[in-house]
């Protein structure tokens, strides 16, 4: 009598489950929810994953400038910043790409997006009068090239006016900024150009896992 009325209670509550599309939604939401933590909250205290790699510093405020350039125009769409651990793009690219790389970067370019190259370890590759051909014409040294042209980062001026409340507030989540750094940040880019910015960008890209 026992086993029958639980099995019967048991029954009654799994359909219960089932015919209530509120109830459904709640309890879904909730493993979905347990689950996700359950993988997220161990990274939180991982070395791996919340310290820098040997050698990582922040962006200096002209890099800082040209990340934002960068992000404005979406370069993102068509350039990840991460070598997966395959030997194709290991060969191609360098080193694959670690978690400690990226503690600074608020957001972080991580993705497989692969209508450009990779860009995460393109900091030396090549000078810097070639970015600048590249972004005023791509197509001047890379003939096969569809991406679009940039030249009005020649002219715009690099905004001065923002860097330091941009470097305090990364100082609020982690980037050890100094006080210095911040005082002297406009003055960086003093007669800058956003082409000067977004080219000091490139060249500081994945350079602290290759040396």
């Amino acid at each position: 009598m026992s086993h029958n009325a639980n099995t019967q209670q048991a029954g009654f509550s799994h359909e219960k489950v089932e015919t209530s599309n509120f109830l459904m939604i709640v309890l879904i939401l909730l493993v979905v929810a347990i689950g996700g933590l359950v993988e997220i909250v161990p990274l939180f205290f991982q070395k791996s994953t919340t310290q820098p790699v040997e050698g990582l510093k922040p962006y200096t405020a002209l890099q800082l400038a040209g990340r934002d350039v960068y992000l404005r125009e979406g370069c993102y769409n068509c350039h990840s910043q991460m070598i997966r651990p395959f030997r194709a793009e290991t060969l191609r690219y360098g080193h694959y790409s670690v978690a400690g790389e990226f503690v600074y970067d608020r957001p972080f370019q991580w993705g497989s997006k692969r209508t450009g190259p990779d860009l995460h370890r393109v900091g030396g590759k090549y000078s810097d009068e070639w970015h600048r051909i590249h972004l005023n014409n791509p197509r001047d040294v890379v003939p096969e090239s569809n991406m679009p042209a940039y030249p009005w980062l020649e002219k715009n001026a690099a905004d001065a006016g923002s860097i330091a409340t941009h470097m305090k507030a990364l100082r609020a989540v982690g980037v050890p900024y100094s006080d210095q750094e911040i005082a002297e940040g406009p003055a960086q880019l003093k007669g800058k150009t956003e082409m000067d910015a977004l080219v000091a960008y490139l060249q500081s890209l994945g350079l602290a896992l290759s040396k």
